[in-house]
């Protein structure tokens, strides 16, 4: 099961980061890309963000390319 979900686009240099970034660590995701699956945009707008990449992690939220966000809700989700 993927540690995370991450909603993303395809021309998103922030979304590409937060992706090598995981795959770096070795945390598994989930990829939700919005403009391949209107699903995945409709999912997001019923959880009142606008914007990617958005990554989700337990119960957090984490918009945005953020490693330290990242790392907290992983070492919560463990405990």
């Amino acid at each position: 099961m993927a540690q995370a979900i991450v909603y993303s686009s395809t021309n998103c240099n922030f979304c590409k980061q937060l992706k090598t970034y995981l795959t770096e660590q070795n945390i598994s995701f989930e990829e939700r890309n919005i403009d391949e699956n209107p699903a995945y945009h409709e999912e997001l707008s019923r959880l009142g963000i606008m914007s990617v990449p958005l990554t989700l992690i337990g119960e957090k939220q984490i918009l945005g390319f953020n490693p330290n966000r990242i790392k907290k809700a992983l070492a919560s989700l463990e405990v």
